[in-house]
C-alpha cells in the first residue's frame, strides 16, 4: 500500500502524531452479493421466470416463451441497477484505520464522514468468505448510536437497535481485522494477546481470527 498523507484521506484538523494503517474501499462483486443480495434476487427471478413459463405453456410455447423472456428482462434490469448502484457504493466509499480511530467516508449523492475513535468501539467482529473477502462490524459502547440507514449498507444487516458500522466486503479482510486488532491493543496500552476462543471476536487485546464462511 503506497504512503497516502492522512490530510487526502480525512477532514481537516487531524491531531498531530496520527497515522494511517489502512484505507481501502468495498470489493464491488462481494458486495453486489452480499450487501445488495444480488444472489438471492437472482434466484428469485429464476424460479418466477421458470414459473411463468410453465404457467404460459398451456396456451403454447411461443407464448411460454414470450412470458418468460418478459421476467427474464425484468430479473436482468434489477440485477443491472444493483450492480450499478454497488459500483457507485464501492467507488464513493472509503475506510480507513489510523492510530486512534476508525472513519467510514460514505455516501454516493453527498458523502459524509463518520469519525469512530477507538475509545467508543467496545469490540469488534470479522466474518470472512471464500474469495477472501469479509466483514468487519464495530459494536459501539453504550451510548454511542449512529442510525442504521444513515450506515447502510455499511452496517451489520439487521442490527436496527444497536447499529454496528461495518467494513462491507473488504479484500484481505481477516488481515485488516488483525490490524485493527493490534492497533486497539497499543491504544488502549495492552499487550497483545493470544488469540481469544471465539474466532469472530476481535477484542481490543486481542488478535483477529477469521470466521470462514461460503462464498
Amino acid at each position: 500500500m503506497k504512503a497516502v498523507s492522512l490530510e487526502k484521506l480525512l477532514p481537516a484538523d487531524v491531531p498531530p502524531g496520527e497515522r494511517i494503517l489502512w484505507h481501502g474501499r468495498p470489493q464491488v462483486i462481494a458486495l453486489v452479493r452480499r450487501a445488495y443480495r444480488a444472489d438471492f434476487i437472482a434466484a428469485y427471478f429464476v424460479a418466477l421466470t421458470a414459473w411463468s413459463v410453465i404457467y404460459a405453456s398451456d396456451s403454447g410455447w411461443a407464448a411460454a416463451a414470450l412470458a418468460g423472456a418478459k421476467i427474464a428482462g425484468l430479473g436482468a434490469a434489477a440485477l443491472g441497477l444493483i450492480a450499478f448502484l454497488s459500483y457507485l457504493s464501492a467507488r464513493t466509499t472509503l475506510y480507513v484505520i489510523t492510530t486512534r480511530r476508525v472513519v467510514l467516508k460514505i455516501g454516493v449523492a453527498l458523502p459524509i464522514f463518520i469519525n469512530i475513535p477507538f475509545n467508543e468501539i467496545a469490540s469488534a467482529s470479522v466474518r470472512t468468505f471464500g474469495d477472501g473477502a469479509g466483514d468487519i462490524p464495530l459494536q459501539l459502547v453504550s451510548g454511542r448510536r449512529i442510525g442504521y440507514w444513515i450506515l447502510w449498507p455499511h452496517a451489520r444487516p439487521l442490527r436496527f437497535a444497536r447499529p454496528e458500522p461495518t467494513l462491507r466486503s473488504v479484500g484481505s479482510a481477516g488481515e485488516v481485522a488483525e490490524l485493527l486488532a493490534r492497533a486497539l491493543s497499543e491504544a488502549a496500552g495492552q499487550p497483545q494477546t493470544a488469540p481469544m476462543r471465539d474466532p469472530s471476536r476481535v477484542a481490543h487485546a486481542s488478535m483477529a481470527v477469521p470466521e470462514q464462511a461460503p462464498a
